[in-house]
């Protein structure tokens, strides 16, 4: 879905953007899991007394965005999220870095087994009358 969205351009007439506006929808645990990783990224930043212009200057990212992602907003990137949730010592994964590289290394070997791409199995033609 898109809506038309009047803006003033640079030589100063209004023109009409076209917006896309997202109807996706998300799983309620999905949603549950983004509002707790929300909520423990804001508490330990507010812990910590750090303003949000600070934080989002260490991840290099602009303020608006860190709201975003203490509003839980479900659009923003995976890696912005991951990289405050770090500057915050807020544990993703594993604690311990050579544990979590442990553990990529098993996935990773368990992917390497896996076929490159999933298919799904061809049904044979019954021809035989």
């Amino acid at each position: 879905m898109s809506h038309k969205t009047p803006i003033i351009s640079s030589n100063g007439l209004w023109v009409t953007q076209m917006a896309k506006t997202s109807a996706r929808t998300y799983s309620r645990y999905n949603r549950a899991a983004l509002q707790l990783l929300a909520a423990l990224i804001r508490s330990e930043r507010l812990k910590q007394k750090l303003s949000a212009q600070e934080v989002a200057d260490r991840a290099g990212i602009s303020r608006s965005l860190l709201q975003r992602i203490e509003k839980a907003d479900p659009v923003c990137a995976i890696g912005s999220v991951f990289e405050v949730a770090t500057i915050l010592s807020i544990p993703l994964f594993e604690q311990d870095l050579k544990a979590l590289d442990r553990a990529l290394t098993t996935a990773q070997q368990t992917q390497a087994l896996l076929p490159k791409s999933a298919h799904k199995p061809r049904k044979e033609v019954d021809d035989d009358f």
